[in-house]
């Protein structure tokens, strides 16, 4: 079920002092989970003023909330009672409130421009397959514990860290001269895991992984993985939080080196077809073949996703292994319009 979403009142709402409420929600900043207040606490002592019908967090911060009144003027009582004083049923916290409005559902933008399919089979690109629960819920914590043990390199709008080999994002490609040494302990699992999966032609001495975190609305660029940087099989491994990821083919397509601005998306110019997939936490993606060498991939910059009708709000953190072997040598695909080795 989603949660509802809120909102700041519009200037032409009446004001506090004018006696009349503004609303039946309240913002009130200062309690949440995260300083002890649970909202079945913060419920209670707001219920001393009238009907409560939730408690929803603000943001992601766990310090501000959203209280939920059935009518405007019980949330008007609790705001002149509560607000700007220390409240010794909430661990004598002052509260800092306003109103707030429910945002209606039409106002919330969604990404529904394209369908979200949820098995791989739907999108029909040769060499894509999705392998749900690839780990358990156990592993994951582990191999996130594992990586927030390690230093982050901060980007413009996310961290990552490299391994193997060091990826750089102004070349998008790798100095195989400079290698950082064997990939860490913590994913030789996953390794031995990938090696037991059938029907796969392609090397899978994999010796490169970039570890990516995204932040909640932070996406990824329309990419294709460069040709002369990695062989055919990229496996990519989602933890944390599930997202959206878009596949698009253009029919024009002229290699050069891309842009280290996550923001900047390609310019669809050029007639594409797109298709985009759910891909739940613990979920493996695999790109080979034409999925790897000729289609683009992209992470829409959202913090809400559209799936089958449903309004999905992304987690606050979502962390991706991505595997990938490094080319030694030119690449000699027969996507040669994507292929930098052969444009060069």
């Amino acid at each position: 079920m989603v949660q509802p979403r809120f909102v700041r009142p519009t200037p032409s709402m009446p004001s506090p002092g004018t006696g009349e409420p503004n609303s039946s929600n309240l913002y009130v900043a200062n309690c949440g989970p995260a300083v002890g207040l649970s909202h079945d606490a913060i419920a209670a002592v707001f219920s001393a003023f009238g009907e409560v019908k939730g408690v929803y967090a603000a943001d992601d911060s766990g310090v501000r909330v959203i209280v939920s009144f059935a009518d405007p003027f019980s949330a008007k009582s609790a705001l002149e009672a509560l607000g700007g004083r220390p409240c010794p049923d909430l661990d004598g916290r002052t509260l800092h409130i306003r109103y707030s409005v429910l945002q209606l559902p039409s106002q919330t933008q969604v990404s529904d421009c394209v369908p979200v399919s949820l098995a791989d089979s739907d999108l029909n690109i040769p060499g894509l397959f999705l392998l749900p629960d690839f780990v358990t819920a156990e592993e994951e914590q582990q191999l996130l514990a594992a990586v927030d043990a390690q230093p982050w390199i901060g980007l413009a709008k996310r961290r990552v860290q490299h391994y193997g080999y060091e990826f750089c994002y102004g070349t998008r490609n790798v100095d195989t001269k400079k290698r950082l040494g064997e990939l860490p302990s913590f994913v030789s699992p996953i390794l031995e895991r990938i090696s037991l999966l059938p029907n796969l032609d392609c090397d899978l001495n994999l010796d490169q992984l970039t570890v990516n975190e995204y932040p909640s609305g932070v996406g990824l660029s329309p990419h294709i993985d460069t040709h002369s940087a990695f062989e055919d099989c990229i496996f990519s491994l989602s933890l944390a939080g599930p997202c959206i990821m878009e596949f698009r083919r253009y029919s024009v397509s002229t290699w050069k080196v891309a842009s280290t601005n996550d923001g900047e998306e390609k310019s669809d110019h050029d007639t594409c077809i797109k298709k985009a997939l759910y891909l739940p936490p613990r979920s493996m993606l695999l790109l080979s073949g034409e999925a790897r060498y000729a289609w683009n991939h992209y992470i829409p910059h959202h913090k809400i996703d559209k799936v089958k009708e449903k309004v999905i709000r992304r987690s606050p953190r979502r962390v991706s292994f991505t595997l990938r072997k490094v080319r030694k040598y030119p690449c000699s695909c027969k996507y040669s319009q994507y292929c930098d080795s052969q444009k060069q």
